[in-house]
């Protein structure tokens, strides 16, 4: 499957994988990459997630079933210790699996790597949610068999997966046995004691961690001939989980069923005497509920309530509400490229993996893999409010506030860990699960305070969409206001010195230089949350007085402080190199040599599994854009020039080593003129995972890189933007691109934008409808109106893409000469 180019016809094997632009279509089996296509296939919904595992359960890469926030702890033993370490590790667990339906034909298993199989179809359908394969197998014997199966995981009902498998014999009779299971496999091997293809791997840190003692302690289990449950806690966390499943079989052929039912493994074998012609059809019903303490004999009877309702409603209604949930999804979020099919599947796809990690995931965060893989070992990260949260904000605004509600739950934890930095406020993990901070490794960890600045950017702008004056007055000024504490303590002013606000010894998102001195993303998202604290405070005073008494109170907020915030926001040190005339990473930034990224050897990529991290902190080298992205989310502060200059320094050191990069390389790209390269660095977020670009997707789906090609698409191409609660437009439509159509949520209102190359349509599908900016220009939309603004252009147009020898050869503002080597490995 895996062509590492970003040409958008050649990424994928297109006679395996097909273009349809609302399923993915897999026409062929390959045991050589499984772990890619278990996490393409999978199904999820924000809550409840199953890999893409086969029905068989044999082969796999990686076994998969997560429940969101459900982990065990673990202590983490540091080689050094000292004062304020992350010391509690939380990693995923995967839980019981209720995937596997084996099947025997004449006591011959059906094994996919070895089957002689005449037809295969594999595909899901992002408008039902439904993955469903179908298979023609021909057995040792000769016989014809025909297979159809069903996986479904519910957006309705948050703890309900549904499956069914269908199995015709076509030539002749057979004693045909199906064995539907529910099976607990302790991490590293399966229930054939062979360790999962995915332990046999080297040294990265992008993956989960894992036990070697039992994690699941058994606490119940039961079953008759329709229904099986099974109950365990966790070893150190003590969460509790119970899964259930009902079995039903539907056949005119004679048939019995045994239960069996142990520790680990529960399961009903169906022995049927199989016709010709006469379908058996398995209906498998799927209940998980998981608690951080309930007993687990109350988890089984929320198990056996939710099952029962399905036995009553039926299947099919299930299946029926399924659609209904998607076809609302859809019509809110849908993303539409003109006379572009391979492009059109590949964002519905990427779109679909937003709603799978996201819309049942009340309570919790959104892990940086979803449900689809133990990657990053479950954790959630500011991937969720840089890169998913602005999807979720324009498209499900009630998603995006279950997000930033989960943030306000952990506010608590929050102000004890910067307690623990000696920091006044709240400052939020830079990894976590359970509010704690679990990122052993604190340089590129927790010295990204930045993260309180992207939480509140993230609510300041979910805030400016949705009007939600309730939220801001209970839950959201609690956050402004102890992360804007949180800044004003953490910086200083110098003393007799240059009169500004400084931030010391603290790591942007770029991951390849660490614990730096004035760092730009941070300052001036810093900048921004002062000053988003103190006017909502004084928002509050006069708006809603009673309430801003009681959050004064209960804050214990002097008005000194909200002096403060605006003074330190004023003053904030933003570093200017005149001499290149960029903005610099930080204050040192210029003072390293650059990393000469062309002449270095492939094989060496990502760096970060190839150098000790000193190397690379050494260099003007990039994991991903950081003074970029401020460009991009503070884009207001910045003239066209100095997003150009910027653009064109910055761009030739991004190794692009992190799938946070390329969207917003892309968006700011489109934004300067770099049309070509804008539109290759979209299809490189694009194609991710579908095309395994990272040779990491077998881990899960990049859920930020997702997100953000939401963003590259409405943000880049579309052109919007919200800046001081303004929605504007200014489009770079790509070459030879027929049109591009999307929809904003603003205020109640739904509008649906389409740019063509030489207009700007808007149409207000919903609500009272909006007045935006269009190239500076006020336009009006009222309630179901169509209103056309003619285009002149799709903005500066720039040929190739910045290049390293630019920049070898400037001189820093010292004199002194920049220049490009590569380090001895």
């Amino acid at each position: 499957m895996i062509r590492k180019t970003n040409d958008e016809q050649n990424s994928v094997d297109r006679q395996r994988f097909p273009a349809d632009p609302w399923r993915l279509v897999e026409t062929q089996y390959s045991a050589d990459d499984l772990g890619v296509t278990e996490t393409l296939f999978a199904v999820a919904n924000g809550y409840l997630g199953m890999r893409g595992n086969v029905e068989e359960g044999r082969d796999s890469f990686a076994h998969g079933t997560f429940v969101n926030g459900f982990h065990e702890t673990w202590p983490i033993r540091h080689a050094e210790e000292a004062y304020g370490f992350a010391k509690v590790g939380q990693t995923i667990v995967n839980l019981p699996d209720a995937k596997v339906i084996r099947l025997y034909v004449d006591d011959e298993p059906l094994l996919l790597p070895v089957a002689d199989l005449i037809e295969y179809e594999r595909a899901l359908d992002m408008r039902d949610g439904i993955l469903r394969r179908e298979l023609l197998w021909r057995t040792p014997s000769g016989k014809r068999v025909r297979i159809r199966s069903e996986r479904m995981v519910s957006f309705v009902e948050r703890h309900l997966a549904v499956m069914t498998f269908e199995v015709t014999l076509l030539d002749a009779a057979a004693p045909v046995a199906i064995s539907s299971q529910v099976l607990n496999r302790q991490d590293g091997q399966d229930e054939y004691h062979v360790r999962a293809a995915s332990l046999g791997e080297g040294f990265d840190p992008r993956k989960a961690e894992r036990f070697n003692e039992r994690v699941l302690q058994p606490q119940t289990r039961w079953g008759d001939d329709e229904r099986v449950v099974m109950a365990y806690r966790c070893t150190n966390s003590g969460m509790t989980v119970a899964v259930a499943a009902d079995d039903r079989i539907e056949t005119e052929n004679e048939w019995d069923v045994r239960t069996q039912v142990d520790e680990d493994l529960a399961k009903h074998v169906f022995r049927v005497k199989a016709e010709p012609n006469r379908p058996i059809r398995l209906t498998k019903t799927v209940a998980y509920h998981t608690s951080r303490g309930v007993p687990s004999r109350e988890l089984v009877d929320r198990c056996r309530r939710t099952l029962d309702r399905v036995t009553d409603r039926g299947v099919a209604a299930c299946h029926a509400d399924q659609r209904a949930w998607l076809d609302d999804f859809w019509a809110r979020s849908d993303v539409e490229i003109g006379g572009r099919p391979e492009i059109q599947q590949a964002v519905r796809w990427n779109l679909f993996q937003l709603a799978q990690a996201t819309a049942r995931a009340e309570g919790n965060g959104v892990p940086a893999k979803g449900l689809t893989g133990s990657g990053y070992g479950g954790h959630y990260f500011w991937d969720t409010e840089g890169y998913v949260l602005p999807f979720l904000t324009y498209t499900s605004p009630r998603y995006a506030r279950n997000a930033l509600r989960f943030r306000y739950q952990m506010l608590d934890a929050a102000r004890k860990r910067a307690g623990e930095l000696s920091q006044r406020g709240a400052l939020f993990p830079w990894r976590t699960i359970n509010g704690e901070e679990a990122s052993a490794y604190y340089a590129a960890g927790t010295a990204q305070y930045h993260i309180d600045a992207d939480i509140s950017y993230a609510l300041a702008q979910y805030l400016r969409a949705t009007g939600d004056a309730d939220f801001l007055r209970k839950e959201a000024v609690d956050i402004l206001v102890e992360t804007a504490r949180m800044w004003e303590d953490l910086g200083f002013w110098r003393v007799n010195g240059d009169d500004k606000f400084h931030i010391h010894g603290v790591t942007g998102p770029d991951e390849y230089t660490t614990v730096v001195n004035d760092n730009l993303f941070t300052n001036v998202m810093a900048r921004f949350n002062l000053r988003a604290a103190a006017l909502v405070v004084e928002h509050m005073r006069s708006e809603y007085p009673q309430d801003h008494a009681r959050m004064v109170d209960r804050l214990g907020l002097e008005e000194s402080e909200v002096t403060e915030w605006r003074r330190a926001a004023e003053r904030m040190a933003i570093p200017y190199a005149e001499g290149i005339g960029i903005y610099p990473q930080d204050s040192h930034f210029l003072e390293r040599e650059l990393w000469d990224l062309a002449r270095t050897p492939a094989d060496k990529r990502p760096l970060l599994l190839h150098y000790h991290p000193l190397v690379i902190y050494r260099y003007q080298v990039l994991k991903q854009a950081d003074v970029v992205l401020a460009l991009f989310l503070q884009g207001q502060h910045f003239t066209p020039e100095e997003k150009l200059a910027n653009f064109e320094y910055y761009d030739p050191l991004t190794t692009g080593d992190s799938t946070l990069s390329g969207v917003v390389q892309s968006i700011i790209a489109a934004e300067v003129g770099y049309h070509e390269l804008a539109l290759e660095y979209f299809l490189s977020a694009l194609f991710v995972d579908l095309a395994n670009l990272h040779a990491n997707a077998s881990d899960g789906v990049h859920v930020a890189s997702a997100g953000g090609t939401w963003s590259a698409l409405v943000c880049g191409f579309g052109g919007m933007r919200d800046h001081d609660g303004e929605l504007a437009f200014d489009p770079r439509l790509p070459q030879g691109w027929e049109s591009l159509t999307y929809r904003i949520t603003w205020n109640g209102s739904r509008l649906r934008v389409t740019v063509r190359p030489d207009v700007l349509e808007l149409e207000a599908e919903t609500g009272d409808g909006a007045t935006v900016s269009v190239r500076g220009s006020e336009v009006r939309v009222a309630a179901g109106e169509v209103v056309r603004v003619v285009l002149d252009g799709q903005g500066p147009v720039k040929a190739g893409r910045p290049g390293l020898r630019a920049l070898s050869g400037n001189r820093r503002d010292d004199g002194t000469l920049i220049t490009a080597t590569v380090p001895h490995s």
